[in-house]
Formats: structure tokens, sequence, C-alpha cells
């Protein structure tokens, strides 16, 4: 099973690149959660910490795309060295100040800075993987998912390290390991220069406009939102779910299973090659995690909401893999980090949407009202996906680069790579394609017919 991630980890530099960023973005879940507990206490209100937690996450969502595009334009290094040592300045005036009772406008502006210049080392990643690999999108696809089922081990170790931290050595603590995380995991991924995508202006390429120009990008920025709130309304929901039944520390556990059942899926999804075409996969994984959360909120006991939420998990890990592989195709090859950030930045930025309106709602009426902002914000992701399902087609010249490869890559004679490109052509451009294909149950992995003599399957 493993054999898919042992063959794109044997690339030249990929083990390294790939082991620095999942030490780079262990902060990505500490830093958050590691304000709150923080500043709740020393000095005592949760009010204070949500806030400066939420000056942080809209920071990070508003300059991340920007530092995003300037790493596109001049190159990984330039750009995020400096940006990762004004990102450990800010977040060491935050502890600071903090542990000095300082005024809380202080607090605000060290959470600024921070969330301003600490960017995105998944998209970074992730943009690697596609130079290293040359943009095959079976390789790329397993690339993704290792790199979806590494975020799902960060979110599941960090918030509780992060919690451990806090309570029983300092409230500080908490974020002293995310700031060792960014300045050794940062500086280490991005002393790795021979892996390092080339910068357009290397290249003589023009950048101009967003990426949200294309209208199939802002659908995708739409629905992470919904998903992240997802997120963030489930953590709330299930935290004040536990506490009703007596049992408060329990929800880290059920939380924790949540994720392991994603990162679970995203392991198995990632060693298997899909027919399908890539939008309609993303759009059953929103549809299938949908009709998931909607079970939450008719548990009956904790047990139960375990056992459905590791059901749902295993919805997650593929729905994210199939969107950030979108973008690979709905953005030119000179924007991808740029376009990878949205969808990041979209995510973090709907999962503090939705833990601050479920906690209102939870104030109000229980973990109940928690768990209908959950399935309010699957039913915008599902409605976004479906409304708009045309728009994630993927750009014409990705069709063509795809067919390119299956020419270039796949076929060991000019007859057999013209079959191979014709049958990789109709599966791009038209899922209604008339070449049969086998099924092994609904939404079950496609099975490919078989090719023409002299026409081998790759790996």
């Amino acid at each position: 099973m493993l054999q898919p991630y042992r063959e794109i980890l044997s690339r030249p530099g990929a083990l390294a690149f790939s082991a620095a960023g999942m030490v780079a973005r262990l902060q990505m879940s500490m830093i958050g959660i590691g304000i709150v507990l923080m500043i709740s206490a020393l000095y005592g209100s949760y009010g204070l910490a949500g806030r400066v937690s939420a000056v942080y996450v809209v920071a990070q969502a508003l300059c991340s795309p920007q530092l995003a595009r300037l790493v596109d334009r001049h190159g990984q290094a330039r750009v995020m060295r400096p940006a990762v040592a004004v990102a450990s300045v800010g977040l060491v005036t935050l502890v600071v100040a903090a542990r000095a009772d300082t005024s809380p406008w202080l607090l605000y502006v060290a959470a600024a800075v921070t969330g301003a210049a600490v960017g995105s080392f998944g998209s970074l990643v992730r943009a690697r993987w596609s130079g290293v690999l040359g943009g095959d999108p079976r390789p790329m696809h397993t690339a993704y998912a290792l790199e979806s089922t590494i975020d799902e081990f960060v979110f599941i170790v960090g918030p509780v390290l992060a919690t451990l931290l806090a309570t029983s050595v300092d409230p500080a603590a908490g974020l002293v390991v995310p700031l060792v995380a960014l300045v050794v995991g940062g500086y280490w991924f991005l002393a790795l220069r021979t892996t390092e995508p080339a910068p357009t202006v290397a290249k003589g390429e023009k950048v101009r406009g967003s990426v949200l120009a294309a209208p199939g990008m802002v659908v995708l920025a739409l629905v992470f939102v919904a998903m992240g709130a997802i997120f963030g309304a489930t953590d709330v929901s299930t935290v004040a779910f536990a506490e009703e039944s007596g049992n408060t520390g329990i929800a880290g556990v059920i939380l924790a299973v949540f994720a392991f059942g994603s990162l679970i899926s995203g392991l198995l999804y990632g060693t298997r090659h899909w027919v399908r075409p890539l939008h309609q996969r993303f759009a059953i994984g929103v549809v299938v995690l949908a009709v998931g959360v909607c079970f939450f909120v008719v548990a009956t006991n904790l047990v139960v909401l375990a056992a459905v939420m590791f059901v749902t998990g295993f919805a997650i890990a593929p729905t994210l893999i199939n969107g950030n592989a979108l973008v690979q195709q709905l953005v030119a090859p000179a924007r991808l980090t740029e376009g990878l950030t949205w969808v990041g930045t979209s995510l973090g930025v709907g999962v503090s949407f939705g833990s601050s309106i479920a906690g209102a709602r939870i104030d109000a009426d229980g973990s109940h009202g928690g768990f209908l902002v959950v399935i309010a914000s699957a039913a915008l992701a599902l409605v976004a996906t479906l409304a708009a399902f045309r728009t994630l087609r993927p750009r014409p010249d990705a069709v063509t680069d795809r067919v390119a490869r299956a020419v270039e890559d796949e076929s060991p004679s000019p007859t057999a790579g013209a079959t191979v490109a014709a049958c990789e052509l109709a599966d791009c451009v038209d899922p209604r394609s008339t070449v049969p294909q086998q099924r092994t149950g609904p939404g079950d992995e496609d099975v490919v017919p078989p090719r023409p003599t002299g026409v081998t399957e790759e790996g």
C-alpha cells in the first residue's frame, strides 16, 4: 500500500523538504489555540483572548496570499527568510508582552505582525512537489495525499500539545513550541535550495491580477471557507457536548478520532489512481461530508458521536486533496503558490468564523445549536459546489499539458501514444466519455479498461 509514497519520497530532495515542511507547519495548529490559552490564563478574559486570536487569523488570511504572490515572483527563500524572522519577532513580542501584563493594544499589534508574516508552508511544500514531479497527475495525487495526511497529523498533535504545555507547564509554553518549530523547520526548509521552484522573474514571465479572477478559484475559496466553518464549529460544539455529558476531558479524544478517520482515508486515497475527473471527485467529497455531519446533531452520547465522526472523517482528506489538486488545474503554473495559499487561508478563516458563530449559538441553545451551525456550513459548501460545478472544470491548457504528458511519458510508440492521448483527452474534457469504464461501485475507484496492445499502465 505504501509503495506509491516510497516512490515519490525517493525523488532527490523530496524526503528532506517534506519533513522540513512538516516541522514548519506544526505552528499552524498551535498558535491560535496557544494565544487563547495564554491570554485567558494571564488576563482572565476569554473575550480578550478571542479578539487577539481573531486579529492573528485575519492578518494571516489577508497577507498570506500576498506573500505567496511574492514567492511565486521572487522565490521561496528570498521572500520567506525575512518573513519568518518578522513572524518570530512578533510571536516573541506577544509572549513577552502577555507575561509582562502590558496593554492589550500591544497584544493586538504583535498578533497582527505574526499573522501577516507567518505565511503558508503547506502551500510552499505543495509547490515544490509540483516542480519535483513535473506536474504529472498520478504522483502529484499521491504527493497531495501525503501532505494532507501530514496536515491531519499536525492538527491531531498540535492542539493537544499546546493545551498540555499551557495547562501543566506555563501559560506561555503553548507558544514556545510553535515558535521553535517555525524557526527550525522554516529555515531548514528554505535552506533546501535544489528543490525550490524557479521564480517567475527568473523565467521572464509577467504576473498580473489575482488568481481569484478565475471563477473556479472564487468558488473553491468559498467552499473552503464553508469547510473550515464545519471544522471550527465542530470543535467547539464537541467540547460543549462533552461538557453537557459530564466528561469534558474526552472532547479532545473525540476530535482526535475525527482527524484520525481523515488521516486513514488520506493515506488510502493517495495509493490509488482515480480515472473519474477531478472536479467530480471533489463534488462527491463535499456531498459525502455534508451528509455525514448532519448526523452529529442526532448523536445521543459521546460514543455515538465519536463513531459518527470517525466515519464522517473519511470524507475530509480526499476532499481537501482534490481541492488542492484543482488549484493546479485552475491557475497558471506561475501562480500555483498563490492559488494554494488562497484555499489554505480560506480554510483558516472558515475555522475562525465557524468557531465564533457556533460559540454564540451554544451560549443560546447548547451544543445542539452549535451542531446546527455545522450543518448550515455544510449546506453552504454543498450549494456553492453544485451551483457553480461547471466552473471547477480544468483550464484548457491544463488539459493540453496532461495530454502531452500522456504522449511523452506513457507511450512506447507514436501509435500507442496517440491512443493514450485520445483516452486522456476524453477523460479530461468529457466525463461522459464513450470509452467504457467498469466501476467497483458508486463513487469507488474507476477501473481503467484494457489498453491497446503495447500500451502499459504506469507505476
